[in-house]
């Protein structure tokens, strides 16, 4: 079938969407609807046999979803209603959720269901569930209910609920508001992760308003409730009734008539503002259980060595590549024959920190202080020739850190995992030693066609082209034990040590020198033009803007 997408931004669930359904041997077009006008301008280009919607903040004109079918995808189960579905589910504790396909009609969330996913809920934040848990319900949703309707034969069942029935109300900054004299770490987490990454909990901080995004328990640190008792990785640590929670990062209120604002690392938000606190850096090598928080940590088990990190939305700043990279280089000087790198929850990579460039003084020159750290630590993995390293993505990864995971030996994706391995989009031609190992493992052909279509590629797919090598099928809590077993299989294997002894022979046939040279030289010249295309699409992109009609092909010339 040819089946049309509307959604309000092309956002995870919307790629992996349609990733799969190309999968499965559709063809599928993809508009951007902020309004009526572009819909039905879509619909009369496409003449879709079908209509799916998997992000909406707009309602589908009603001259569309009467002569069309369109089906909406909605982050909840059946019979629950309304726009904050997922943010009234962690913030009441639910530990089962669901997604419901259902056929648009002139009542928000009231049509005839297609499909009902059920899915359950850990602690984590929303953004985090979005990606992960719910949007393996949703492709399984929309992939039953787009196999019912070509079916022909199947009848969407009518919802018990009448007008106005079971339509909770927006969660507003009234719900989420901290008290920080009177709740609990286990409430403020609690806020925090129903409020992320969108829109974030609003607080008053060291005479600033800001959005406070992300939050993580913390047992041993202390103080007066409210207060900022330390730092660490970029994040504040504010006390509570009784205990502390990190706050990795901060937005400022936007003032009226101002411009938009973004997320920064919280320490780096307040500069200027924040006293003088500890920083309070984690153990690396952990021996036992993490009782704290901490974007990196090393832990061994059975003669293999395992390197996690979860930097907020995936984005390495020059800070965070130096820290992976020290990091990495003490992994390196263990006695381990396997090293895994990654395996934890969301995101693996996204490459370099565009809200950190788009904050600094002089946006070119961190731009280019931020692409050879990720050079730097790219080097790193690529030149490791005294075991094997093992990438583990247990959820997205995108320009740089599709390439950072294809500098290791074996790159293994958890099955809903998609990869976006392309610069273009952000007007960047890439470094990371793409012009390497992307044809390495895909063929010349290929890797043009990769970056040419800068298209989503779901993880099935990466496998059949080669992208990557194994695709483990498993929920999002239990990648990281399937791939710790899977890894400490590899370093008992007897070929594996054939393997570690034949790397450096491979690595000296290579000139890596001259691919990071002439890659930068591109980039450079990107960087230190205040008019290339990339500076405005990284604006717009920072600020939730849209970027100028053909930026991405002026970049391209």
């Amino acid at each position: 079938m040819h089946i049309l997408l509307l959604t309000s931004a092309f956002n995870s669930l919307t790629q992996r969407v349609q990733a799969e359904l190309k999968d499965h041997g559709h063809t599928v077009a993809v508009k951007l609807m902020h309004e009526a006008g572009p819909a039905r301008e879509a619909v009369r280009r496409e003449n879709p046999d079908l209509v799916v919607a998997p992000y909406l903040r707009t309602a589908i004109p009603q001259d569309v979803w009467s002569a069309h079918t369109c089906l909406i995808v909605h982050p909840g189960p059946v019979g629950d209603r309304g726009p904050s579905s997922l943010d009234w589910a962690v913030h009441e504790g639910a530990q089962v959720w669901g997604v419901t396909v259902l056929q648009a009609n002139a009542e928000m969330d009231a049509g005839d269901v297609w499909a009902s996913v059920a899915c359950p809920l850990p602690p984590v934040a929303k953004s985090d569930l979005y990606r992960n848990e719910i949007a393996d319900a949703a492709v399984a949703a929309v992939l039953l209910a787009v196999g019912r309707f070509a079916s022909g034969t199947y009848t969407p069942v009518p919802q018990d609920s009448g007008p106005g029935e079971g339509c909770r109300p927006y969660f507003g900054q009234s719900l989420r508001r901290i008290n920080w004299q009177s709740d609990s770490t286990a409430t403020v987490v609690r806020k925090l992760r129903a409020a992320d990454s969108q829109p974030g909990v609003l607080d008053d901080l060291l005479g600033g308003e800001w959005f406070l995004h992300g939050g993580h328990p913390e047992s041993r640190l202390r103080g007066r409730p409210g207060d900022v008792v330390a730092t660490r990785d970029g994040a504040i640590c504010r006390a509570t009734t009784d205990g502390a929670v990190w706050i990795p990062e901060l937005r400022p209120r936007r003032k009226p008539g101002g411009p938009a604002t973004f997320k920064l690392p919280a320490a780096s938000a307040l500069a200027g503002r924040l006293p003088a606190v500890p920083a309070r850096p984690a153990p690396l090598h952990l021996t036992g259980p993490a009782d704290t928080w901490s974007e990196i940590s090393y832990r061994e088990e059975a003669g293999t060595g395992f390197l996690s990190f979860s930097f907020r939305g995936g984005a390495m700043s020059t800070q965070g590549c130096e820290r992976l990279l020290s990091a990495y280089r003490f992994a390196c000087s263990r006695p381990t024959s396997v090293l895994v790198i990654g395996g934890g929850r969301d995101f693996f990579s996204n490459g370099i920190h565009l809200n950190v460039i788009e904050a600094a003084a002089d946006p070119g020159a961190e731009s280019w202080a931020n692409i050879n750290a990720m050079d730097d630590l790219v080097e790193a993995v690529l030149t490791t020739t005294d075991r094997l390293v093992v990438s583990a993505l247990a959820g997205n990864a995108a320009a740089g850190g599709v390439m950072l995971a294809l500098a290791a030996d074996e790159v293994w994706c958890r099955a809903g995992a998609v990869l976006n391995p392309h610069y273009r989009l952000m007007g960047l031609y890439g470094s990371e030693y793409w012009t390497y190992t992307l044809p390495r493992r895909v063929g010349a052909a290929t890797a043009d066609r990769l970056m040419r279509e800068a298209l989503p590629v779901s993880s099935a797919a990466a496998l059949r082209i080669g992208l990557i090598d194994r695709v483990i099928e498993c929920g999002p809590q239990s990648f990281a034990s399937e791939a710790g077993a899977l890894a400490s299989r590899l370093a008992a294997l007897p070929a594996t040590q054939s393997r570690i002894h034949a790397k450096k022979a491979a690595l000296d046939r290579v000139d890596l020198a001259a691919h990071r040279e002439a890659e930068l030289v591109r980039m450079q010249q990107i960087f230190a033009d205040p008019h290339h295309p990339y500076h405005g699409m990284r604006r717009a992109f920072v600020r939730k803007e849209r970027p100028a009609p053909g930026a991405a092909a002026r970049a391209e010339g």
